[in-house]
């Protein structure tokens, strides 16, 4: 594994559990998302989609390499080892000075209740918590999907309470319950059972154990 230095050779960041792999998102991913995504079940509470045209996924991909040297956001193509590409989750929200960021995780609906949540939400944790050295993951459900609300509950975050007007998806504005997860809560909790690799390094500005860089919040 690549120490993730300036001027070292990094290998891309990818984790590894039972069942999925977790990798950056390629231009050649991009007919395979469109697909994905182009169901509005699965973007409906979401501040974007459902898909219309191929171009859509494609800018979204040729955007991240920008976005995560920015420490903006780090997000993952999930992986099944039998299906292919199901779904996208990752980190956004990064505080730095705080040691917060926030998870989010949307899966075609094939998937759903299919415990990739679990599985992805356990990988994301581990690389927060064991590799990045963050303190707290926080996450967001509309009020109206319980689906969703379950899902974090069931692997092992707490409700926190609902933020009003929070979340605006196209002329619409919505309630979100708030969610969290904490390093020692991790620790204890089911998410931490769960055997995960990791390889490569994820840019400086993600890691806590090293020094931000000048303006870095």
């Amino acid at each position: 594994m690549s120490d993730g230095r300036a001027g070292a050779s990094v290998a891309p960041l990818s984790l590894h559990g039972p069942t999925l792999t977790l990798r950056y998102a390629e231009p050649s991913d991009a007919p395979r998302m469109y697909e994905l995504a182009g169901d509005e079940r699965v973007t409906q509470w979401f501040s974007w989609g459902p898909y219309t045209h191929p171009d859509q996924p494609l800018a979204y991909i040729e955007s991240l390499a920008g976005k995560r040297e920015r420490g903006e956001l780090l997000d993952f193509l999930v992986v099944h080892q039998n299906d292919g590409p199901i779904g996208v989750t990752g980190l956004s929200e990064l505080a730095r000075r705080d040691g917060r960021a926030t998870v989010g995780t949307w899966f075609a609906a094939p998937w759903w209740g299919s415990g990739a949540n679990r599985e992805s939400k356990a990988m994301v944790a581990a690389l927060a918590f064991r590799v990045l050295g963050i303190n707290r993951l926080t996450a967001w459900a509309n009020t109206r999907n319980i689906r969703s609300q379950r899902a974090l509950e069931g692997a092992g975050f707490t409700r926190e309470g609902v933020l009003a007007g929070w979340h605006r998806h196209g002329d619409v504005i919505h309630d979100v319950v708030v969610f969290r997860l904490l390093r020692g809560e991790w620790e204890g909790g089911p998410l931490s059972d769960v055997p995960v690799g990791v390889s490569g390094a994820a840019p400086d500005v993600w890691n806590l154990a090293r020094p931000a860089a000048p303006g870095a919040g």
